[in-house]
């Protein structure tokens, strides 16, 4: 097909991508409706699921589908540690409990890089490129709201020291993935994985919601 896969998989996946971040717990979040627990709660949840992701990146490294996107200076686990320590306390990890849909997103972010290289791409790419991303507005917003220092403590998720060039290295990710190894077939499977990387992330959103209604 003449069409690059990074567009293939951008379209093809716009409707989930948007119900994901239009949901109604994101959108309480950043209009500045909700408290720091919430916020707190949203990123204990992120930590479970880029525990998975990085925890298979090793076994990963040298796999022709998904080695060329371990990149180390996207990992995102020790500084979402600091950010946690910094909002849960040194003893986080003693508090620390998976939403049954955040238990299930990082069980299948485990199975896919256990068994479909293809898959881990595809939940690679809808979590870090939105990082780099939308997730810049979510640092902003949070910053102006519970008044974290900029690029500090609580929001250190979202600032990629090691990414001179964001724009730049988006160009490259998308490359990347337009140079994929992978038949017709495949990348349809691929991109299907990525839609369902976005309903998970939605079925996250909705059970923070429900832990987090707007008193009427």
């Amino acid at each position: 097909m003449d069409t690059p896969f990074s567009t293939q998989i951008r379209v093809a996946s716009h409707e989930q991508h948007t119900e994901a971040e239009t949901s109604t717990f994101m959108s309480d979040l950043l209009g500045g409706k909700l408290g720091v627990d919430a916020y707190t709660r949203y990123t204990e949840q992120l930590w479970f699921v880029y525990k998975a992701l990085e925890d298979a990146a090793a076994s990963l490294a040298d796999d022709p589908v998904a080695g060329p996107f371990i990149q180390p200076e996207l990992m995102r686990v020790a500084e979402l540690e600091r950010d946690l320590a910094h909002l849960r306390g040194a003893d986080w990890r003693e508090v620390l409990v998976a939403l049954p849909a955040t238990a299930a997103y990082a069980a299948r972010v485990t199975e896919c890089a256990a068994t479909w290289p293809g898959g881990y791409v595809a939940h690679h790419y809808t979590r870090y490129l939105g990082d780099l991303s939308g997730g810049q507005i979510i640092r902003d917003k949070a910053e102006k709201t519970w008044g974290f220092a900029r690029k500090g403590d609580g929001v250190r998720f979202y600032v990629f020291e090691g990414v001179a060039n964001p724009a730049a290295f988006k160009r490259n990710y998308r490359e990347l993935l337009d140079a994929v190894p992978a038949d017709e077939l495949e990348k349809k499977r691929i991109i299907e994985e990525c839609k369902r990387a976005f309903d998970y992330n939605g079925a996250v959103f909705r059970e923070l919601g429900g832990e987090f209604p707007l008193s009427a």
